[in-house]
């Protein structure tokens, strides 16, 4: 073994570079999170596809009911 025991070994957050530790109180960081236009394009996408499929759906269920 290296030599090092359970009192001396560092904890993870003090083996990530660049971190504290500890989260601030405010909130998620800028980087933590998506940019806006991301966020805006994926609901479209989102709302578009589902505009589709009901539109499909009702076209099926129009030429079934015949």
């Amino acid at each position: 073994m290296n030599g090092t025991t359970a009192q001396n070994t560092p904890t993870t957050a003090q083996n990530t570079p660049g971190t504290t530790g500890a989260r601030p109180a405010e909130g998620a960081n800028e980087e933590d999170r998506a940019p806006k236009t991301l966020t805006v394009r994926v609901f479209v996408y989102l709302v578009g596809v589902h505009f589709i499929a009901a539109f499909l759906f009702l076209l099926f269920h129009l030429a079934g009911a015949k």
